[in-house]
């Protein structure tokens, strides 16, 4: 049974975990080593605070973490994490960027044609397997330095990529951050995912029209050694794994649980690969006597996501100590001051809040999961149905990771983009001092929310009996 905790400092103390936490984060960041291990110390730093400042029991205060920690929210992002992790990898191992890529090189792109088809390419790339960071990965390594030699401005080139990953990271039904914005707002995948497709497409437009526009002014074009890196590093094999990424997308938005639409996906593309030798067996699973281990692609998914499971479990009890001593209940009073009987300024203080954590905590899923219960709070104040705080929540953390100069997204590609300079004599790295302004659909993303809170575009509400609805409520008032 939960107990109301009481701190030094009242509500203030309440609020001390998540708020070291935060400040601790920053400054790791600044720091430069925005470090998951790093996040998880800070967080059992601030818990640790919290209970030095709790006036009730110890044991009580104990307890708390303990339960807050047992919350089922966290309980099913991580179990979807999982699933997603394995299907992300096991399409990884069986080469379908390296498809995309080729896909890519026979498109005879040059200067900005070749920077729009590198953002729709990681667009695609980054909405089936749902990692961000892996997108930007895979398309430094093998489109950057083919750009450059097709006539592409890097700082555009590597504006694009870092779009196609916040285009995926947004709108994959397999993404760390749609899992997070659904489970936080108890609601199910596939009806966010459908709800959020006008917004995404909405910002990916004028962006790929830019991206087209003004990608070129590189350096001459040099098509035979472009042709040869693109064969050398492309086979167009790994396209045949788009027909996993389709079916779990359709079993998705078909209304099948995630989870079942993962297991066909995995299913379906480990079959694939090992008939068409897409990858060895090894790749996918393997076991290594020797050495006591076992390994591959479908380990790979699971342990890539331990170190943001232990992470996600700790953020929450920080939010249910939070609950517990009525710090969280100040926080969505004050904003309920703010917004007064107005949703649209209700929204705007979502937006604000979600843009703010994001700028400052560089792992845009750390900084979704704390935005995540003020969201969800202030959200069923007025009244709004969980898909539209799910949208809130993720389009914009989704396009502020991959903007700001010590965001993770930036800062992998940077890291990636450094180390091809020791391969190719032509690659310069560019910092992301020069990128964060071009990364266009990041930018659009987050102003189409912005526009969507204050216009009202796309909201709805909750009706009485769970389904949505554009009518506000009869038993509630409030300015639209």
């Amino acid at each position: 049974m939960d107990h109301t905790l009481k701190f030094y400092g009242a509500r203030l103390g309440a609020a001390v975990p998540l708020l070291f936490f935060v400040v601790w984060a920053v400054a790791i960041s600044v720091a430069g080593a925005p470090d998951e291990r790093g996040l998880i110390l800070g967080m059992i730093g601030g818990l640790t605070l919290g209970m030095l400042l709790c006036r009730s029991q110890w044991a009580d205060y104990a307890n708390a973490v303990i339960t807050g920690m047992a919350n089922p929210v966290a309980t099913v992002t991580i179990v979807a994490w999982f699933w997603a992790g394995m299907f992300a990898q096991v399409l990884r191992v069986g080469g379908l960027v390296d498809g995309l890529v080729w896909l890519g090189g026979q498109s005879n792109a040059t200067g900005g044609y070749f920077v729009g088809a590198t953002f729709v390419l990681a667009a695609t790339f980054g909405t089936a397997v749902g990692t961000g960071y892996g997108t930007t990965v895979a398309f430094c390594t093998l489109m950057f330095p083919a750009g450059l030699i097709l006539g592409a401005d890097p700082v555009w080139l590597f504006a694009a990529i870092l779009s196609g990953a916040a285009f995926g990271d947004n709108l994959a039904p397999v993404s760390d951050t749609t899992v997070v914005s659904a489970t936080t707002q108890e609601t199910d995948i596939p009806g966010v995912v459908r709800s959020r497709i006008k917004y995404a497409v909405i910002a990916a437009i004028p962006a790929l029209l830019l991206f087209t526009l003004l990608g070129g002014g590189g350096v001459d074009v040099d098509h035979a050694r472009a042709a040869q890196m693109l064969t050398e590093s492309a086979s167009p094999d790994g396209l045949l794994l788009l027909a996993p990424f389709a079916l779990v997308i359709f079993l998705a938005l078909r209304g099948q649980h995630i989870l079942v639409a993962l297991t066909w996906g995995i299913i379906t593309a480990v079959a694939l690969e090992l008939i068409l030798g897409l990858a060895p067996p090894a790749a996918i699973l393997s076991f290594d006597p020797s050495a006591g281990r076992i390994g591959g692609a479908l380990v790979d998914g699971i342990v890539g996501y331990l170190g943001l499971s232990i992470l996600i479990l700790l953020i929450v009890a920080g939010g249910h100590i939070m609950r517990l001593g009525g710090a969280l209940d100040a926080i969505i009073n004050g904003l309920k001051r703010f917004a007064r009987a107005s949703v649209a300024r209700a929204e705007v203080a979502m937006w604000g809040i979600v843009f703010s954590l994001n700028v400052f905590i560089t792992i845009n899923t750390a900084a979704e999961i704390a935005a995540g219960p003020v969201v969800s709070k202030l959200g069923k104040e007025f009244r709004l149905h969980p898909y539209r705080r799910a949208n809130m929540l993720d389009a914009v953390t989704s396009a502020i990771g991959y903007i700001f100069p010590w965001g993770g997204g930036v800062l992998v590609g940077y890291q990636t983009i450094r180390a091809l300079e020791s391969q190719y004599d032509f690659v310069q790295a560019v910092s992301p001092t020069e990128v964060w302004p071009f990364v266009l659909h990041g930018w659009f993303l987050a102003a189409v929310m912005l526009i969507a809170a204050l216009t009202g575009f796309g909201r709805t509400y909750e009706a009485a009996d769970g389904s949505e609805t554009k009518t506000p409520p009869e038993d509630y008032s409030f300015e639209r």
